[in-house]
């Protein structure tokens, strides 16, 4: 009721509008539309305004009359005479949208459909509001009304919310994606720099800048792969495959005084963000959750396993509510002592054991009463207490690259983001299956069908006895990323050890090889140099 006193104050023909809504400016410079602001079912309040899900920020609000139009009919009539297109009627050029609403054109269409024997068509009829934009502290006075045709407006609603009439999760956000990348496709490009002759270290620390640093990441990304040759997408793919591994894995440099540094610890499908103060006052997990974003916005790889606990509260799970297991809590140490009250009986060593970490967390001793609520209490401390700070910061990482508002609409959409482990391996089967061989009726006279076939069949049997690491890795050096495209191609050429067109998923093998034992070895070697570049071995 406070905001809709105060607008009837400062607006006062709004009481006769019959309610109004609010809307916002949205999209690029080139491309700027207004999109209706959601209104709760409690109406629109200063807490849902200021909500971070509403993505208003210092936007301009714009206000618009539900039922009837606002503009002041006092002022003379402007403009040059202009006759309607419909009824012929000589109109002034500032009346003219008015007269639209009322015109029936019965001079000009009857007479067309007498004539052309044309059965009546439903003309789309349009109305013309007032958009009033709300600045805290304008008066009426110097507000700025921009007309807004309703017809108009419903059109850029149903493009901004296509993706949620889209049943299929993956079908719906490719559309989110490529809607939010049109969008920014006029912007500033980002500019992703690595040398491959750097340690490293050095090339983890470019990675780090690069996400660190404040952009609109939805803008079109060049990324650049200097003392290597590739260009295209497949550089692209080279970049995004490496920043997930170093979230996936853990990063080289030692930013937590404990080594190789890991940003996500635990087992595989119960990781949790790492609980490491240097990780957190270094905004570490707003820069994994652009990362993550980042990746998911170009299809890229993903990081897999994480806790269900974690994602649950990620995006705004009650943290009482959600199901948290011992494999859960990453250290080992502390999973031992709260499995102690799983035990029907406890030493008086154990409880003094338990006791001591649950007063070090402000929760009271063991009793013999209290041990079931204990265990929960424990527990949930040790999985989500002990990380919401980090995981407050992914979900502003999460929001940086603009992807919350799908992520948060559609549920369904949020495991493609963070996927279980077990979804996302592949056997050598499913490898096989994407594989086209080459043809046997091929126009390229270099390789005659005996050296191919000898060739593609060392290739098959590489893959039929590789282990599921090496076929990831396989997978990498010839399309860029751990992840299966729709089809795979082989070719025979020249040249020493196998190559790779990762833009165009094509595998290159040199025809020279005799002994299934030369194959493997030079095979083994190429893949190995995925993570160096692409054409160093």
């Amino acid at each position: 009721m406070v905001i809709t006193n105060k607008l009837m104050e400062v607006f006062p023909k709004l009481q006769e509008g019959g309610g109004f809504e609010f809307l916002k400016i949205v999209g690029s410079t080139r491309s700027r539309h207004l999109t209706l602001i959601q209104c709760p079912s409690t109406g629109y309040t200063i807490g849902h305004l200021k909500d971070p899900s509403t993505m208003i920020g210092q936007a301009t609000i714009y206000i618009r009359p539900l039922q009837q139009d606002q503009q002041d009919s006092s002022r003379p009539p402007s403009g040059p005479v202009i006759p309607c297109i419909t009824c012929k009627t000589e109109v002034p050029f500032s009346e003219m949208r008015l007269h639209r609403v009322s015109c029936n054109g019965t001079l000009v269409q009857e007479s067309e459909r007498e004539e052309g024997g044309q059965s009546e068509q439903n003309d789309t009829e349009t109305t013309v509001v007032s958009d009033s934009p709300v600045r805290p502290g304008a008066s009426a006075e110097g507000a700025v009304v921009p007309a807004v045709m309703v017809n108009e407006q419903l059109d850029y609603n149903e493009a901004d919310t296509e993706w949620k009439l889209i049943k299929e999760p993956a079908q719906a956000a490719k559309a989110f994606k490529e809607e939010l990348l049109k969008e920014h496709e006029t912007g500033k490009p980002l500019r992703m720099k690595m040398d491959v002759r750097d340690s490293e270290e050095d090339r983890e620390r470019d990675l780090l800048s690069f996400y660190k640093q404040q952009q609109e990441w939805a803008c079109p990304l060049h990324c650049t792969l200097a003392g290597d040759v590739a260009v295209g997408e497949g550089v692209m793919r080279y970049f995004m495959t490496t920043v997930i591994s170093k979230l996936q894995f853990g990063f080289s440099l030692d930013l937590g005084g404990m080594g190789r540094t890991l940003l996500f610890e635990g087992e595989p499908d119960h990781l949790v963000p790492a609980a490491s103060e240097a990780l957190i006052e270094s905004n570490l997990f707003q820069v994994a959750g652009r990362m993550l974003t980042h990746s998911f916005l170009h299809d890229g790889p993903h990081v897999t396993g994480l806790s269900p606990a974690v994602i649950h509260v990620l995006f705004n799970g009650d943290p009482e509510m959600a199901t948290v297991v011992t494999e859960d809590c990453p250290d080992l140490h502390i999973r031992s002592i709260i499995k102690l009250l799983e035990q029907d009986e406890l030493t008086p060593e154990q409880k003094d054991t338990v006791s001591d970490l649950s007063m070090s967390w402000d929760l009271p001793a063991v009793t013999k009463t209290n041990r079931r609520w204990l265990h929960n209490k424990l527990l949930l401390h040790a999985v989500i207490g002990r990380t919401m700070r980090q995981i407050k910061q992914l979900r502003k990482g999460l929001k940086d690259v603009k992807v919350w508002p799908l992520l948060t609409s559609r549920s369904d959409v949020v495991p493609l983001l963070f996927p279980r482990m077990a979804e996302m391996q592949f056997t050598l089967r499913m490898l096989l299956q994407k594989i086209t061989w080459p043809a046997e009726d091929s126009d390229d006279e270099d390789f005659d069908l005996q050296s191919t076939c000898r060739i593609t069949g060392f290739l098959r049997m590489f893959i039929e006895t590789a282990s599921s690491g090496t076929l990831a890795q396989l997978l990498t050096f010839w399309v860029g990323w751990e992840m299966l495209p729709p089809e795979l191609r082989v070719e025979s050429s020249g040249g020493t050890l196998p190559t790779s067109s990762t833009c165009f998923e094509t595998l290159k093998l040199p025809a020279h090889f005799k002994t299934y034992m030369d194959f493997e070895r030079a095979l083994v070697s190429a893949i190995n140099s995925a993570q160096t570049g692409f054409g160093l071995v």
